[in-house]
């Protein structure tokens, strides 16, 4: 019973924790950290909830989670007689794993097919340029830039960005998109919308996977103002968000005409950056709240 107490403890302060962290505003100014303080709720509450109904499912065998799920398996009868609350609550917590499990592996292969058949599909429609090497163009009037992420990720843009941008807009908007890729931001927003599915009710899961959204352009804007000017980046944002930027395909990362002014202030009026200790600090509840889960799947309280 502690353990299950424990696990369920755990469960509903990171559900809590969630609510809280939507609202808060220095997210901005670490949004990596962010990220990671986002995806370790996220895995550490997942497992939690499961873990507290199994946990109190195999009470009888008087082991942990994983030791008495092995019992169970091995059809291994329990020291202690079954009743009907310790059933459901085994039926409960394998039901609850499974979707969310199925609802991962689910969305992981949709995404994996979708770019698959867009691959196929640019390599139909578009072209190579040489004012933008190693670069597929789309021959649209529309503005659209965005990347096909994989092992054999694609940057795409459009002939109406290429209009509408200037060389150096185009520049940054192109070393946005490169971070994307390179830092896989899209196998970060894979978990939350997956989580999504499997909990459209839920108001703080929508804000968790629209915090995250945003939090990876920020982190990709971060990346890119590296190898050009912030306030070229800022400019390109602003003429996408003018002219309405194309919807991005499903399953691939672009340029979003959404929370463009968010970003455009905080190229140019950067804030200051969070403090090296509050960095650490959240780094480690990260991986207290990571680690806290399975290790109290493996023991009894």
């Amino acid at each position: 019973m502690i353990t299950a107490a424990a696990l369920a403890a755990l469960a509903t302060a990171c559900a809590v924790g969630s609510w809280r962290f939507t609202t808060a505003r220095w997210t901005s100014r670490a949004p990596r950290v962010a990220i990671i303080l986002w995806q370790s709720l996220g895995v550490a509450w997942g497992l939690a909830t499961t873990g507290a109904m199994l946990a109190y499912a195999v009470q009888p065998y008087g082991v942990g989670v994983m030791p008495g799920l092995i019992a169970f398996a091995d059809g291994r009868p329990p020291r202690d007689a079954w009743d009907p609350l310790h059933v459901l609550a085994m039926t409960a917590g394998l039901t609850a794993l499974a979707v969310l499990v199925v609802v991962l592996l689910t969305a992981g292969v949709q995404a994996l097919r979708a770019r698959r058949r867009h691959r196929m599909l640019l390599a139909l429609i578009s072209r190579d340029d040489p004012g933008v090497p190693g670069v597929r163009v789309l021959d649209h009037p529309g503005a659209a830039a965005y990347c096909v992420p994989g092992l054999r990720s694609q940057v795409v843009v459009s002939e109406g960005a290429l209009k509408l941008l200037s060389q150096d807009e185009m520049t940054a908007v192109l070393a946005h998109e490169a971070a994307h890729v390179r830092e896989r931001h899209d196998l970060v927003l894979l978990p939350f919308a997956a989580l999504r599915r499997a909990l459209p009710w839920s108001k703080v899961v929508c804000e968790a996977q629209a915090q995250v959204e945003l939090l990876v352009e920020m982190a990709a804007d971060d990346r890119a103002r590296r190898y050009c000017s912030p306030r070229r980046l800022a400019t390109a944002l602003l003429r996408f968000g003018t002219a309405g930027a194309m919807p991005t395909p499903h399953g691939m990362l672009g340029v979003q005409a959404q929370n463009v002014m968010a970003r455009v202030d905080r190229l140019i009026k950067p804030g200051p950056e969070l403090s090296t200790g509050l960095r650490y600090g959240i780094l480690t509840l990260s991986v207290t709240l990571v680690t806290s889960a399975p290790f109290l799947w493996f023991i009894q309280l």
